[in-house]
């Protein structure tokens, strides 16, 4: 017995001053992800995975190409990049060696399921190819900015008066996730939940399961083996209880919508995206469509509600950059003679607004990663060697903080960045990849400007958004999305135009 703690305690020591020593070396060469014997870069990570987001952007931004990998006990391997080239390879060149991958869908299959954004091969190519005929048809714009304009007047802008009246605090994350709740439900299945109203206690419920459907399953990412989810979720214990019960909800409210659309026999060939889906013959069973319910929920409503409860509270301290809106907004009713609605013609001339909202979504994007897997042994454009079975994850927010793709005034907000001559520059998707970029390009994403550039100039002419804490900046709530923690306090001022 004394020989095996004399052995163990031999060990240890050695370990441990290995450990020491090896770490003292990297202080000296201190780029990339910090590698140690045996764990690799997990205590590293272990520390700092609470502020992932800050810590590998600052790692990326040390290192010669903005890649480095991050070594996870086992044989995890995750190359991390801010670099535009190995962005264009992986989504566009070299696509059919990235795709999400078996690890990567088992992470999520329990929520997402094989829905559009957690499928690969033939199942990603249908859905896609169904949902791109919608996406492209001139009857979806007009149909998203009637909707959009029937739940700012009968919704959104009547609780902001209210609010206005009564000096109520309002969690604008929550409100705007509503409003891009209902939205979505329309646009996708042509189901109103009134969300945003009160009037169903059934869509409030699925939210606040959703919510947190989506942050465990994120959670899955962090663990420091992929074991203990496993565990956890095998017992039904803990965090994975709480993801399963979560879920139920999630479904049953999918299982419901469908249900009344197959119930309803003259409403099935509409021109939503359900109806698109039901159509398909060899592939409509009830879990496939519920799998795509939630999938356009997650894009629809998580997106667009994230990009602007950050867009709302930069504004609150910008005054310049909301005068520059409202005049913009004031010149094209000028030229339109329209003063209380906005045409998508309208929309399309707001330039300066449009840059606003793009830089908005440079410095905090709705989705900061995503992560790919390597197929097969590979070499990315920058010299980093990635092997069969290793991930590879570009970082969307690190990219916006990158002083070699942005200049020194990068971590500043400048909407005029995205400006040539007045009129909004397109940027490339593989340097701005928020929407994607390649084969897997985000199809709202012309729906999703329309949405945000609406709310915007119909509240930003109406009322004062006076964010309770505008001088702290809102913690990171890093789930599927990301979304600001506890929310987002404001209070409702009409302008002075509007209050005389």
């Amino acid at each position: 017995m004394e020989f095996f703690s004399t052995l163990l305690f031999l060990f240890l020591s050695f370990f441990f001053s290995y450990l020491y020593f090896h770490s003292q070396i990297r202080k000296h060469n201190n780029i990339g992800f910090k590698v140690y014997p045996i764990v690799g870069s997990l205590p590293d990570f272990l520390i700092n995975r609470h502020r992932f987001l800050e810590w590998s952007t600052q790692i990326l931004g040390e290192c010669p190409t903005n890649t480095s990998v991050l070594f996870r006990p086992g044989t995890i391997r995750d190359v991390i990049t801010a670099n535009p080239n190995n962005v264009e390879h992986v989504l566009k060149i070299n696509f059919e060696n990235y795709p999400k991958g078996e690890q990567f869908i088992s992470l999520l299959v329990d929520f997402l399921g094989m829905g559009i954004f957690n499928s690969d091969g033939e199942l990603w190519k249908v859905q896609r190819k169904t949902a791109s005929y919608e996406f492209n048809t001139k009857s979806l714009r007009n149909f998203v900015m009637e909707n959009v304009m029937v739940e700012l007047q009968t919704r959104l802008l009547p609780i902001f008066s209210r609010a206005a009246e009564t000096d109520k605090i309002l969690d604008l994350q929550d409100i705007l996730e509503r409003f891009a709740f209902d939205n979505i439900c329309k646009l996708a299945f042509n189901v109103d939940p009134g969300c945003l109203s009160g009037d169903a206690t059934s869509g409030t419920e699925f939210m606040a399961a959703f919510e947190d459907a989506a942050m465990l399953s994120s959670q899955r990412f962090m663990c420091a083996l992929p074991i203990i989810w496993k565990v956890k979720k095998l017992f039904n214990l803990g965090s994975e209880r709480r993801l399963r019960e979560s879920i139920t909800i999630v479904h049953k409210f999918a299982d419901e919508i469908i249900q009344s659309r197959m119930e309803a026999k003259d409403d099935i060939h509409g021109e939503d995206l359900l109806s698109r889906f039901i159509g398909i013959e060899d592939n409509n069973s009830p879990k496939f469509l519920r799998d795509i319910i939630i999938s356009f929920i997650l894009a629809g409503r998580d997106t667009t509600s994230s990009a602007l409860s950050r867009f709302f509270w930069i504004l609150s301290s910008r005054p310049e950059v909301k005068e520059k809106i409202t005049d913009e907004i004031k010149s094209v009713q000028s030229r339109s003679g329209r003063q209380t609605m906005f045409s998508y013609e309208d929309l399309k001339e707001m330039h300066y607004l449009h840059a606003a909202i793009s830089e908005t979504m440079r410095l905090y994007p709705p989705v900061p990663v995503d992560t790919k897997v390597c197929l097969n042994d590979d070499v990315l454009p920058d010299g980093t060697m990635i092997k069969k079975d290793w991930f590879l994850t570009y970082h969307t927010y690190a990219m916006g903080r990158m002083e070699t793709l942005w200049g020194k005034d990068c971590t500043e907000f400048k909407p005029e960045r995205w400006l040539e001559n007045g009129v909004y520059r397109k940027e490339s998707p593989f340097r701005f990849p928020v929407f994607h970029a390649g084969p897997r390009m985000c199809l709202g994403k012309d729906m999703a400007y329309i949405q945000m550039k609406s709310i915007v100039a119909y509240v930003i002419e109406r009322f004062e958004i006076d964010v309770v804490d505008k001088d702290t900046s809102p913690e990171h709530l890093l789930s599927l999305t990301l979304r600001i923690k506890g929310g987002l306090p404001v209070r409702i001022r009409p302008t002075v135009r509007n209050a005389t």
